[in-house]
């Protein structure tokens, strides 16, 4: 667990799965990725679901960012992507913690890609859909809501609208206008690069921060400037926006929050030859 200014920051797993090493890595050739993350004999590389859970000092406030991949996958879909939650989950995670699914005040939701929303909801055993956190705000970019609602062909097998009707009429929807202070150093950074209006919190305290990169940086080995996903709708946005992240980082000692490195949680950053690069991980 890490302390930052007045919160308390930890990872919380929701579980595995695979990717293909194309789709991870665009236009970089096998010969150089594969030396980072070795992919299986189908070509797919291992990614952590990643959460982050930070509670205030205060003791009001529980915020999930990333609500996970959760558990409403046909046999096909756990197959093809090689979905292991054998660990228990997001619950858990939470349960380490001494906390349940409702303890959570907040859930910040990145964008509403399945591998990262999809655990919004869940079925109950009628095979009906119910709120997966209750109790929480879930917190999201109003462009981006728009956007999954209505996505183009090149990126609508990311999204599931006909899950999102729940958290619409649910009351529990708080769509966000661009950057803000959503909380008390809790900034949210806006991203356009991997997908329309994407946003990345930003706790602050003691003269640095720590970002939760989302699909900016995914893993340590997208760091690497130039190294980014084929399913990215604007390349070059994106690549703009990861040097931006990477500049901040170095110039606060700053930490970044991976949601999909396999081994890593979060990291600090050092210079090398010019270009940032991993320095260490930091144990959250």
């Amino acid at each position: 667990m890490l302390t930052l200014g007045r919160y308390r920051i930890t990872a919380v797993q929701d579980g595995t799965f695979a990717l293909d090493g194309g789709a991870l890595f665009g236009i970089v050739p096998r010969a150089l990725w594969e030396r980072q993350m070795a992919p299986d004999a189908l070509n797919r590389v291992r990614l952590a679901a990643r959460c982050l859970l930070a509670a205030d000092d205060a003791g009001r406030r529980r915020i999930l960012v990333g609500a996970g991949m959760g558990d409403d996958w046909d046999a096909r879909s756990r197959e093809h992507h090689a979905i292991d939650r054998s660990g228990g989950g997001i619950d858990a995670g939470l349960a380490r913690l001494g906390l349940t699914r409702a303890d959570v005040t907040d859930v910040i939701l990145t964008h509403l890609h399945l591998d990262h929303a999809r655990g919004a909801t869940r079925r109950r055993p009628d095979g009906t859909l119910e709120l997966a956190f209750a109790n929480a705000t879930h917190h999201l970019q109003r462009r981006h809501w728009q956007w999954a609602l209505a996505p183009s062909d090149r990126d609508a097998r990311c999204f599931r609208p006909d899950e999102f009707e729940l958290l619409e009429h649910s009351g529990r929807l708080h769509l966000v206008e661009g950057e803000v202070e959503l909380l008390p150093d809790l900034q949210i950074i806006v991203s356009e690069g991997h997908t329309v209006a994407q946003h990345l919190p930003r706790f602050h305290g003691g003269g640095t921060h720590l970002t939760c990169c989302g699909d900016v940086i995914p893993t340590r080995a997208h760091i690497r400037a130039p190294w980014a996903m084929a399913c990215d709708l604007l390349p070059l946005t994106a690549l703009d926006e990861k040097k931006m992240l990477l500049a901040q980082a170095l110039e606060d000692d700053g930490i970044l929050f991976l949601e999909h490195d396999p081994e890593v949680a979060a990291c600090r950053l050092r210079e090398e030859e010019g270009h940032p690069a991993f320095r260490e991980a930091v144990e959250l």
